[in-house]
């Protein structure tokens, strides 16, 4: 049954109450960690490459994994005390899972859809899904603009965690508005990176990452990159031949000088962790949202590039901990 048709749905039926159980249990499946995040994004993009928002999602997971095993591997215990390392890597958690957990019952339900050739994308709401993402599916459905459809995921998946994460007054006060935050260039926080086989890195970064507009700004300007002709062949390579395991050294390896390993894997490092859904109401029907988010412009301020801006980034940040050791007494 189309949307189209009866827009009033009180209770799923019988058969849709079974599809919907089988994605809440395959979603909590596969939100166990970073790791099976990643890995269930680029599946899903390779089964349907019409989901391109899924690969980027799989790309931008996998730095988020890169960010959590940097607070454990050579150089940040130096430089950050456990509670913040640790309160950090719930932020990277938290986000990862709430986001994960909205956007992958999305997928499903769009799989599920094409089973049976017809659209189901009115059974959203009973996967705490925002009402913005049913007019968006069924836009897609109906029209299959898969860049429009890529930017509206963009556009949730920032306002699912803006209040839940970055405007939560446990991670307001004990992270983002701490000193350590304005660190974010060195933190990793506001660069996201694509790596390739040939050891060269490209991406983008944001300043304000309080910002939702910022990030949606962000997320379309990596999709930019990750989808440019020249280089999407090469970022594709990587993922499908690159174990991640969330130590930076997934994409080190390929760089031409050798580089030892100087951060952990993920599942050596960190417990699986347990998280609670709180109800946090419909973003869209609370705050709505602004045309601009939607718009087509794309401006790339700042070299895409990054090989050179990376290693040189790296050896700062070692020389600030280094500065930093010798002016701490023992």
């Amino acid at each position: 049954m189309s949307i189209t048709q009866n827009p009033q749905f009180d209770q799923p039926t019988d058969d849709e109450a079974e599809v919907l159980q089988k994605i809440r249990q395959e979603t909590h499946d596969r939100n166990l960690d970073n790791i099976s995040r990643t890995r269930a994004y680029l599946d899903f993009y390779l089964e349907y490459p019409e989901m391109i928002w899924s690969f980027l999602a799989s790309m931008v997971s996998r730095n988020g994994g890169y960010n959590m095993c940097d607070l454990e591997g050579d150089w940040f215990p130096k430089f950050l005390d456990p509670p913040i390392r640790q309160r950090l890597f719930l932020t990277y958690e938290r986000a990862n899972w709430l986001i994960f957990r909205d956007a992958y019952s999305q997928l499903l339900l769009y799989s599920y859809s094409t089973k049976k050739s017809s659209p189901m994308f009115h059974l959203l709401k009973f996967l705490d899904v925002s009402s913005f993402m049913e007019r968006e599916w069924q836009i897609f459905w109906e029209h299959g603009d898969k860049k429009r459809l890529l930017t509206a995921l963009i556009i949730n998946e920032q306002n699912v965690i803006h209040n839940p994460v970055i405007r939560h007054p446990l991670y307001k006060k004990r992270v983002f508005n701490t000193l350590m935050f304005s660190f974010e260039d060195y933190l990793h926080f506001s660069t996201v990176l694509f790596p390739t086989c040939e050891g060269e890195l490209y991406g983008a970064s944001v300043n304000g990452f309080k910002s939702v507009s910022k990030r949606i700004n962000l997320g379309k300007r990596l999709a930019s990159i990750l989808f440019d002709n020249r280089y999407y062949p090469l970022f594709l390579e990587f993922a499908v031949n690159t174990e991640h395991t969330a130590s930076r050294h997934d994409y080190e390896q390929y760089f031409p000088c050798v580089k030892k390993r100087d951060t952990p894997f993920l599942r050596c490092t960190y417990p699986i962790i347990q998280h609670h859904f709180h109800e946090q109401g419909d973003w869209y029907k609370e705050r709505g949202y602004h045309q601009k988010w939607f718009s087509q412009e794309i401006n790339h301020r700042h070299p895409v590039h990054l090989t050179g801006w990376y290693k040189k980034k790296q050896k700062q940040l070692h020389a600030l901990i280094s500065l930093k050791e010798l002016f701490t007494p023992e």
